[in-house]
């Protein structure tokens, strides 16, 4: 295919070629870092995933800047935490991505990769979907991004019902500035964590209305929260999808949508499928759920990637943008959370 092979358990042979990174020049005051590369079939759509990125970012969590995509991280192995930071970017020589990985997760590296690897969607062969999909996708190699860390999706999920993604956008950032813990980046822009269940498990409700969130969020945000904290929901790949959704969806305030984009970024699941969202209505031009679903059908078990080239469909310059690792088409992502 051209590209390595990427399990979905990243190994030691995965990361063997490891070395001191050569980004002194980007992380002057970085010393002591790795850097490795992700492997991924191409074509990517790399443009169309960072766009998708760019709109969501999290504030003091997440930035991005000239193709550099930076974020705090979190990590637990053996009853220890491991807190650091990952900068990716795309290889300009091999069908890769550029992972530079701070020296603080440097014990639990093939977790950080296997992260990092989700949230991009590297171990995706786009020539694995169906002639259905591959006819829908306005751009080739397109990529459902997934998370780093499902709890975090599932809140963003909540916060995003019904509001624009600007909205949603600065409500989880007020809730990583006053929730999440302090961390060392090379980017003044990322200088914090984002909150874990065990800690928004303990909050009450006026603790997230102070942040903007509504009470009704905030009642759906702690029982998510007080659900994943005692592993009653596990919201990472390899979790039993149709048992998940059920769960999600006995939780006040949580719905269809809010179960199937967590399903689709949370667990990785290729075929969940937003049936109610107003973008993927009107990208079909259909607004009817069931009659929606009767034509998704044929797009089985690649519906996420459906939803992706339909919310992609929707932006006014489709058509124009340019990926930096193929000379395809590609376009930026202009989907709402509802």
């Amino acid at each position: 295919m051209g590209g390595r092979e990427v399990s979905l358990s990243v190994s030691k042979e995965q990361y063997a070629h490891l070395k001191p990174s050569d980004t002194h020049a980007l992380y002057p005051c970085c010393n002591d870092v790795v850097q490795c590369e992700l492997g991924f079939h191409p074509p990517y759509a790399w443009d169309a995933l960072l766009a998708f990125l760019a709109d969501r970012l999290i504030a003091d969590v997440e930035h991005l800047d000239k193709g550099h995509y930076l974020r705090s991280l979190t990590l637990e192995s053996m009853g220890k935490a491991y807190v650091g930071w990952v900068d990716v970017s795309l290889s300009p020589h091999t069908p890769a991505l550029r992972v530079t990985i701070s020296s603080s997760l440097s014990a639990v590296i093939p977790q950080a990769l296997e992260r990092v690897g989700r949230l991009f969607d590297v171990f995706h062969n786009p020539q694995d979907v169906t002639p259905a999909i591959q006819a829908l996708l306005p751009i080739a190699g397109l990529r459902v991004p997934g998370a780093v860390d499902g709890f975090e999706v599932g809140v963003r999920a909540i916060v995003g019902q019904q509001v624009s993604i600007k909205a949603a956008r600065t409500l989880v950032g007020r809730i990583a500035q006053r929730f999440g813990d302090a961390v060392n980046t090379p980017d003044t822009m990322v200088t914090k964590t984002f909150p874990n269940a065990q800690i928004l498990a303990h909050c009450i409700c006026s603790d997230l209305t102070a942040t903007g969130v509504t009470a009704k969020r905030a009642v759906s945000i702690i029982a998510l929260a007080q659900a994943v904290a005692t592993r009653t929901i596990v919201l990472s790949p390899g979790a039993p999808v149709p048992q998940t959704i059920a769960k999600l969806q006995d939780l006040p305030g949580i719905g269809e949508w809010t179960a199937q984009y967590i399903a689709m970024r949370a667990l990785s699941w290729p075929d969940a499928f937003l049936h109610t969202d107003l973008g993927v209505k009107h990208a079909l031009g259909e607004r009817r759920p069931k009659k929606i679903l009767a034509i998704a059908e044929s797009w089985r078990p690649w519906r996420a990637y459906a939803t992706m080239a339909l919310w992609h469909s929707l932006s006014p310059d489709a058509l124009k943008r340019h990926n930096t690792y193929r000379r395809d088409t590609h376009e930026s992502s202009e989907c709402r959370d509802h």
